[in-house]
């Protein structure tokens, strides 16, 4: 498809779509969109009242459920509540450059929430998923490296842009490897990945009180960044076109920035099928969740 947009979403009817993140941004963009497409969607958010607020502003069949990728027991139990077939999981919630902080389980924020609460979401889904998995990466992956020595920050002083990118970089490296492991289980399920360009949403909400930097940052957003939609355009396309396995979308526009989604190309390290099986063993060690041993739903 040489271009694609959001009239290109086909029907979703009968189809039940789990979004991660879904209150707000390209998360609420992508769930409005399949929501109105006849999909019944299930916004995955860890405050009900503003998943609820979203809902409000959706038309089809929208659901909100409480789920905190920063608390492994509340991504349990969102799994075993969630009894349904999936058709797709959009691994979309995400959090960006915070100051030092653990979750629930002790991991460092953005590995914790952006990697490791999805790796354990979508494996203790697969044996109710039946079409696809899409997990949001970022340009940023670029920049980052796997540090096996030291996945959660616990010894080497705390950087907040270098363990966003490496939590991008584990969320491609998840993508393959998954898809690596539903081949070989002879699973239906693809594994897919996409990132939304320069989207203008809340993770781009900058420091007011250091001014001048404030409306140098505010401008570049405002010039350069897509609306919440078109930044959720990849996604969509990830989720819904006719794309192999382990396919990785974005914007097809100058520095993939912007622009109709296409597939785009992934750093050297990201493409690193032994990184990615070690990063899976270690995250199978780390949450306590593995991919499925019983045979996967189409297998």
């Amino acid at each position: 498809m040489a271009t694609f947009s959001a009239s290109d979403i086909p029907s979703m009817a009968g189809r039940t779509v789990v979004v991660t993140g879904a209150n707000s941004g390209i998360g609420r963009a992508a769930a409005r969109l399949l929501a109105a497409r006849g999909a019944r969607v299930v916004l995955a958010v860890r405050t009900a009242t503003k998943g609820r607020d979203a809902a409000d502003a959706m038309t089809g069949e929208v659901e909100v459920r409480r789920l905190d990728l920063a608390d492994l027991s509340s991504v349990r139990s969102f799994a075993e509540d969630l009894t349904e077939p999936v058709d797709v999981l959009v691994n979309n919630a995400g959090v960006m450059f915070p100051p030092l902080t653990r979750t629930a389980d002790g991991f460092e924020l953005q590995f914790g929430t952006n990697h490791l609460g999805h790796f354990a979401l979508t494996n203790l889904l697969l044996p109710r998923l039946r079409g696809r998995v899409v997990t949001v990466s970022s340009n940023g992956h670029k920049a980052g490296a796997i540090d096996f020595e030291d996945l959660n920050w616990e010894r080497k002083p705390y950087r907040a842009t270098a363990a966003y990118a490496q939590s991008k970089l584990a969320n491609l490296l998840f993508t393959s490897e998954l898809q690596r492991l539903l081949t070989r289980a002879g699973s239906p399920v693809t594994a897919t990945a996409a990132h939304p360009g320069l989207a203008a949403t809340n993770l781009l909400k900058t420091d007011p009180r250091r001014r001048v930097r404030h409306l140098v940052e505010q401008a570049v957003v405002r010039f350069l960044a897509q609306s919440d939609e078109d930044g959720a355009l990849p996604t969509l396309y990830a989720a819904v076109a006719e794309v192999p396995g382990d396919s990785y979308a974005g914007p097809g526009g100058f520095l993939e920035g912007r622009g109709a989604p296409e597939l785009v190309g992934r750093s050297a390290r990201a493409r690193d099928a032994e990184v990615a099986r070690r990063l899976w063993e270690a995250s199978e060690t780390l949450t306590g969740v593995a991919f499925p041993r019983r045979p996967l739903p189409g297998a």
